[in-house]
């Protein structure tokens, strides 16, 4: 591909961690038609997010897109065993969310910090069966 046709990425993921920033620090967002003003926030929290992966997605891959094919890895068996250390990180600071920091965050932080830090367990593990004992 081309230097002039990557897709940019500096957008997203500059959007992205401005809507982060903003539910964790500022916190300026309306009620919103459900009237809680919290429920808005984790809303846009959560949209950063998926701007922050679509802005990694783009800047790694040098395409569009949201689903890390396996073909398009590199070193594959390198890559999934990166992907379950930070895996398991991400679910240690889960279960740290959920049990000591409940009374400062937002309650539903160490789920969604458990749901991603498990999604990435299964993608790495698929991988790690890809290229090892269920190969072709």
């Amino acid at each position: 591909m081309s230097k002039g046709s990557e897709p940019e990425w500096r957008y997203h993921l500059f959007i992205g961690l401005t809507l982060i920033t903003n539910s964790i620090f500022f916190q300026i967002a309306p009620d919103g038609p459900w009237t809680d003003k919290s429920f808005t926030l984790g809303i846009l929290g959560l949209l950063g997010g998926l701007l922050c992966y679509m802005g990694w997605y783009r800047l790694t891959f040098k395409r569009k897109g949201l689903i890390p094919w396996l073909d398009l890895w590199t070193d594959p068996s390198l890559s999934a065993k990166k992907e379950i250390l930070f895996a398991l990180i991400i679910l240690f600071l889960a279960w740290f969310c959920g049990n000591y920091l409940q009374n400062q965050i937002p309650e539903p932080t160490g789920l969604i910090l458990s749901l991603v830090g498990l999604m990435m367990l299964l993608q790495s593990s698929y991988v790690l069966l890809s290229i090892g004992p269920l190969k072709e």
